[in-house]
């Protein structure tokens, strides 16, 4: 009898195994046949059954284990009260940031450093002066800046020929500082990550800017002043 529960045990496993790898498939090639520019860094089960989770870039969405239906949208554990699809972008958009690498982006960091953040940015964005000209405020927090730009009015915009000017200034953080201040930087070209910067923040579907994405991938979108960001900041280090 042992025996015999044994092989049906490891018979059940193999059959799931085999059904996962053919919903993995089936979605496989449902993408590739639908969407072929479209190449998936993971599809795996999600949460609800014959759901599979499909990510690539900085973009989640899902599709049935028969690869005929798409879904886009947030998938909620309602006993838990949790968004499941916000926590696996959370990790996509960190994922994302650390491939562009810190030195795309132009970086304000305090002498001691506790937290970092990163900032999607528009030089011309009121609030995105008045964030620029409490930077003092948010280097007292230990809180290191990490700007990207992302001009509003789009590619071509005299934002985003300012944005293009000050990442080809000899010294980068001065001409950004000055731009916030309503001086226009001297126009230059140059090899530059504004474009990249621009397409994640369509992926991480930024509505406005200032756009706060902390660490561990989390969005605040808006303007926060120093002390209630490094609130945020410290409590979510604790979780």
């Amino acid at each position: 009898m042992k025996q015999l529960l044994k092989m049906a045990m490891l018979s059940g496993l193999a059959f799931g195994m085999t059904a996962a790898i053919a919903g993995e498939n089936a979605v496989r090639q449902a993408i590739q046949n639908s969407m072929p520019s479209v190449k998936p860094d993971s599809i795996k089960p999600s949460e609800v059954k014959g759901l599979y989770e499909v990510a690539f870039g900085a973009n989640i969405f899902y599709m049935s284990d028969d690869g005929k239906y798409l879904l886009q949208g947030r998938l909620v554990d309602i006993e838990a009260k949790k968004d499941l699809t916000e926590a696996k972008m959370a990790g996509v958009r960190k994922k994302s940031l650390d491939s562009l690498g810190q030195d795309q982006m132009i970086i304000f960091q305090p002498e001691h450093s506790q937290y970092k953040v990163f900032v999607f940015t528009d030089i011309d964005c009121g609030y995105c002066r008045k964030l620029h000209s409490e930077i003092d405020q948010y280097m007292a927090e230990g809180i290191t800046i990490q700007y990207l730009f992302f001009p509003r009015a789009g590619k071509g915009s005299e934002s985003y020929k300012k944005a293009v000017s000050v990442w080809c200034s000899d010294d980068r953080n001065a001409a950004l500082t000055a731009a916030k201040k309503g001086n226009k930087p001297e126009e230059k070209t140059c090899p530059n990550p504004v474009d990249a910067h621009m397409k994640l923040g369509a992926e991480f579907e930024a509505r406005g800017t200032p756009m706060i994405v902390t660490e561990k991938g989390t969005i605040y979108p808006g303007y926060l002043p120093a002390k209630q960001l490094a609130e945020v900041l410290k409590e979510e280090q604790s979780l």
